[in-house]
């Protein structure tokens, strides 16, 4: 026995109609994902280098596609974190920072920069004080920075003594004139907080 018309066109009409949809599949563009050509580490130095070039936008992708690659990549957070703080960008500079803490909390750079970020903010001085001191602990090239900043939040706290204290044991290589001319601010600063300028 055979179908009735009506049931046979119904077939029919979806079976043109599913032909017709398998077949505008085919035109729709597909997805295809592009692995990357660069590592993690080579994005961290093309970041690098657009930053040298002042291209800091780039730089920030650069760094953003590394740790894209490898989420707890620590110089790809540093310098990300780094250039953030530089725009006064507080809360990508904390994130970036809080993040290398978390993936290794005794890190001398990431103690110090937060610190920093707290007090450029004026928040948590307290914690800033902490995290310096963890940073010096560390000791290495970061000791003078972080005496640097140790000091500057003894000047805003009137901690005079321990500020000069500060100042006179960090030293700054004859060849780092960015650092020399910092402390030389800082101690600027901390006469014209005790004159009261």
């Amino acid at each position: 026995m055979q179908a009735p018309k009506s049931k046979r066109w119904n077939r029919r009409v979806l079976l043109i109609v599913a032909v017709s949809l398998l077949q505008g599949c085919s035109a729709l563009p597909q997805l295809v994902r592009h692995s990357d050509p660069l590592t993690a580490e080579e994005h961290v130095k093309l970041g690098t280098s657009y930053e040298v070039q002042g291209q800091k936008d780039y730089a920030v992708q650069q760094y953003k596609a590394a740790l894209h690659l490898q989420k707890n990549n620590i110089p790809a957070l540093v310098s990300w974190g780094n250039l953030a703080f530089e725009n006064a960008d507080w809360k990508n500079a904390e994130a970036c920072y809080r993040r290398i803490l978390r993936l290794e909390p005794t890190h001398a750079g990431a103690n110090n920069n937060l610190a920093m970020v707290y007090l450029s903010t004026g928040k948590h001085i307290g914690k800033a004080e902490t995290l310096v001191q963890i940073a010096l602990k560390q000791g290495g090239p970061l000791k003078p920075y972080a005496l640097d900043t140790l000091a500057t939040i003894y000047i805003q706290e009137g901690r005079f003594p321990e500020a000069q204290k500060a100042l006179d044991e960090a030293t700054a290589p004859e060849n780092n004139q960015q650092l020399r001319d910092q402390l030389a601010k800082t101690r600027e600063k901390l006469v014209h907080s005790r004159i009261g300028v």
